[in-house]
Formats: structure tokens, sequence, C-alpha cells
């Protein structure tokens, strides 16, 4: 049971890295400062950490590793919110949500292969069943 749980800990990690990766490019192409540095190799992304200025001195910064996972977010340099866990993927999943509504960032639908701006949505899939 333990080596599956390990596994599939590692499935959702590169999940994310890869989700992390997708939504800090669609926020620079939109003209927002975004950055995701992934550690490890194309094969093994081990993690990544994502940091996105979503205005007004707002910053959030998502980490993920075999460590663990964590949401910060922070006004003018003082922390606000520090979430770990599940709750810091809902309040990604929260936030990607907020800034598709805003029309902030689109993200290509890979499942459906959209081209056009008009028909791409951000998409960053819970790991966890609803």
């Amino acid at each position: 049971m333990f080596l599956r749980l390990a596994e599939q800990y590692r499935h959702l990690v590169s999940d994310l890295v890869l989700s992390l990766q997708a939504l800090s490019q669609c926020l620079r192409d939109q003209g927002h400062v975004a950055t995701c540095y992934v550690c490890g190799d194309e094969r093994n992304q081990h993690g990544a950490s994502f940091v996105a200025d979503l205005g007004e001195t707002h910053v959030v910064r998502f980490l993920v590793s075999d460590f663990g996972i964590s949401w910060v977010e922070s006004r003018d340099g003082h922390e606000l919110v520090k979430l770990e866990g599940a709750d810091a993927i809902q309040e990604l999943h929260r936030v990607s949500l907020m800034l598709q509504a805003s029309g902030m960032a689109r993200v290509p639908n890979s499942s459906t292969g959209a081209d056009n701006p008009a028909d791409q949505s951000l998409s960053i899939a819970s790991p966890f069943p609803d």
C-alpha cells in the first residue's frame, strides 16, 4: 500500500508541475509577472516554485515538491495566508478560476486541442475527487 501511495504522490507532483508551468506561461503571455522554476529534469520533475504578481502588490507563491505542497499569499510584503496540502491545491484552483473569470489568463485545453483563444480556458485539474 505504501509503495502505491508514494507512486501516486509522485504523479500528483508531476501533474501539479505541468499545471504550474502552463499557468505561468499564460500569465506571462497576458503581460503579467509570473515565474515557474522546476526542480529536476523533464522526465523526473521533483517539484516547482510558482510565483505570480496578481497586481496591487498582491503576490502568490505555490511550492510543490516531494516534501510537501504549500501556498503563500502576501500583500505589501506581508504574509496574509499560508496553506498546505489539499488546502493549498484548492486555493490554487480557486485563484485559477478567478483569473479565468476575469479573462486574465487563458490556457489551451489540451483535451480539445483548441487553438482559438476564444475556445481556450484555464484548467488546473484537481488531483482529488470532489
